[in-house]
């Protein structure tokens, strides 16, 4: 995704320039400046995590305008908050993904339908039978993931669709990797167990 993050006065059409980084975390350490309201170290930490919400958001949505409108607004709300932030070791991505969520729940209860399937893959030579069964796939673990209740639908969704590290995970939800890894392995039983009921 090409864009400019527009965080406020200065002209959108600058990029920022790049930090060099001294710290052993460089994310704490753009966070640390991003707190005290640093364009140039947000706009780094844009540019490191756009991708990730942007492919979760599209993963929920299906639809790329709607993804774009709701990356670009996990970002700006990011930045209008980002003073209150406690820089605490917990990934930042954790934080965007949380936003990410909450705007997607938000839009489905605005009553928008989820976007269709077959925008994920680019047009080519392919078997139009294989598609529509991909995307019945798709459809049909995508919902059965909604089913999940709690912290094991947030691992599922952090892990899969927001390429959490279990390190990133369990800082996230101030658990322990283990503890991560019993939950992820639950979510994963169950979800087996709710697709194979849709399948009776």
């Amino acid at each position: 995704m090409d864009g400019i993050l527009n965080i406020g006065e200065a002209n959108p059409a600058i990029r920022y320039p790049t930090l060099e980084l001294e710290s052993s975390n460089p994310e704490d350490y753009l966070l640390q400046l991003a707190v005290r309201r640093d364009r140039t170290a947000f706009s780094t930490l844009y540019d490191l995590h756009i991708d990730r919400v942007y492919k979760f958001a599209f993963y929920w949505l299906r639809n790329q305008p709607d993804a774009e409108d709701v990356t670009q607004e996990v970002f700006v709300r990011a930045w209008r908050s980002i003073d209150k932030y406690k820089v605490s070791g917990a990934p930042f991505i954790a934080w965007l993904i949380t936003i990410a969520r909450n705007l997607v729940n938000s839009h489905y209860r605005s009553g928008k339908k989820l976007g269709p399937l077959d925008d994920m893959d680019p047009p080519g030579d392919s078997n139009p039978q294989r598609e529509a069964e991909i995307n019945f796939t798709r459809e049909y673990v995508r919902d059965a993931i909604m089913k999940l209740k709690g912290d094991k639908q947030s691992v599922i969704q952090m892990r899969f669709i927001g390429d959490m590290s279990y390190e990133e995970v369990a800082k996230a939800m101030n658990k322990t990797e283990g503890t991560v890894r019993v939950l992820q392995y639950r979510a994963l039983k169950e979800l087996k167990d709710i697709m194979g009921k849709s399948n009776r």
